[in-house]
């Protein structure tokens, strides 16, 4: 209910942005303030909140080393996802470029520009032995204090895997680290709560100096997007499920109701218990949903992921940044680490680019410009989100040969969704029989 009448306060935000804009643009164009205040408070939370939840993510996943084949399967398949989200992202940013047609913003956005002062239209991480280089902090408190992301997350890795390694004697630290997460998303709740504030100045303030026209150069981002989505669905996530011979459809209208409210609510945490249960009844061993699922919101953010490769170029394409293709695929490896560990935040995504752009030396007005219609954009990413992570609870089941076809024809029976239902048990049927890896 709190999710769903913040969306709702963001929608109306966004209405009443658009109209003062229109209505009242000398008024509006003195609202850009309020929009500066919100990003500057995302951005204080940038450093804490990413040590802290990625830290505790993969330390509290220790069990991954005793889960052994299982583990390693699971994150292999989430590398595997993650890197076709990235590429179908940037493909679709090459062919829409949907920051090029909005030069004219950039030169009249001289008030939110204020917030990237000390930043360069040039990139200290020009090739990919400069960027592996920049990835080692010689300070940690220079890397946060900096919000150089890819720093932060080095560190957090090593920090996270030697206090596996000290093992009982570092479970204080963990405990601590535990806590100031669970702080941190409190913390970033109330932040959040301002989200409708910020966007308010910031559609009022694009729109009352640009004019209404901007909302065209918006549309061209959301359809961008969302045809990226679709895409990244069909292309990747129903082939997953063909190749181990499990009903996509069956899967889209036995989860539609999670989705439904995940999509509504742009939140995945309302909707994941009910998820996790209904993956269960779809055939899923209770062990591999409540293992795959909680970890695929830490490292298998398909949306999320797609969305961020796309809103980087746009933001580069916004300043006039053309990047080669060697500098795309440095973005890409590197939002395949950045894109980790605060998935159950809301505005994740907004947080990420942002401290992915500090890291690169991109000016972040890009974030400035998007803050605006962040709702309808998180609303379609983190639907994918969840599907995402059903579909991987299912493949990884199959590799695993424990995928219960009767349990799911039965629950599919049960709820009147009419597919062409499988009769095969384990022993039929073989993941490796499949293909093999």
């Amino acid at each position: 209910m709190r999710n769903s009448r913040l969306t709702l306060a963001i929608f109306i935000a966004l209405i009443l942005g658009i109209f003062v804009g229109w209505a009242f643009p000398d008024f509006a164009v003195k609202t850009h303030v309020l929009a500066e205040i919100f990003l500057r408070m995302v951005k204080m939370i940038i450093a804490p909140l990413l040590f802290a939840t990625l830290v505790v993510g993969i330390a509290g996943h220790a069990d991954v080393k005793s889960l052994g084949r299982l583990g390693v399967k699971t994150l292999v398949y989430f590398e595997v996802v993650t890197t076709f989200a990235l590429i179908i992202g940037l493909g679709f940013a090459n062919i829409f470029k949907p920051g090029e047609g909005m030069v004219d913003v950039v030169s009249r956005n001289i008030a939110l520009g204020d917030i990237v002062n000390n930043m360069t239209a040039s990139t200290s991480h020009s090739s990919f032995g400069e960027m592996l280089l920049g990835l080692f902090p010689t300070s940690i408190v220079q890397a946060m204090s900096e919000g150089n992301l890819l720093q932060i997350v080095v560190f957090s890795i090593f920090f996270a895997l030697a206090i596996c390694a000290v093992g009982k004697k570092a479970q204080p630290v963990l405990d601590l680290l535990n806590a100031v997460s669970k702080i941190m998303f409190k913390f970033t709740e109330y932040v959040m709560m301002f989200a409708p504030i910020g966007i308010f100045g910031a559609i009022a303030y694009t729109v009352g100096t640009n004019g209404i026209d901007i909302l065209m150069n918006y549309g061209k981002i959301i359809f961008a997007l969302y045809t990226a989505l679709i895409v990244f669905v069909i292309a990747v996530l129903l082939i997953a499920c063909k190749i181990v011979k499990i009903s996509f459809r069956g899967l889209i209208k036995a989860i539609q109701e999670p989705a439904l409210l995940t999509f509504t609510t742009a939140s995945s945490e309302a909707a994941l218990p009910k998820a996790m249960s209904i993956m269960e009844n779809f055939g899923v061993p209770k062990s591999i949903v409540g293992f795959v699922m909680p970890t695929g919101y830490t490292f298998n953010l398909d949306g999320s992921t797609l969305y961020l490769a796309m809103a980087v170029l746009f933001s580069t394409q916004l300043v006039g940044i053309n990047l080669t293709i060697e500098q795309q695929f440095v973005i890409m490896f590197a939002l395949m680490l950045t894109s980790k560990g605060v998935a159950g935040v809301p505005r994740a995504s907004l947080i990420v680019l942002a401290g992915t752009l500090t890291s690169f030396n991109y000016p972040i007005l890009g974030v400035a410009i998007l803050l605006g219609i962040d709702q309808i954009l998180d609303m379609g990413r983190t639907t994918v989100n969840l599907i995402g992570n059903c579909v991987a609870t299912v493949v990884i089941a199959r590799w695993e040969n424990v995928f219960d076809y009767n349990k799911m024809n039965s629950f599919l029976k049960m709820k009147n969704i009419k597919v062409n239902t499988l009769s095969k048990t384990n022993s039929d049927v073989s993941f490796q029989d499949d293909f093999s890896i």
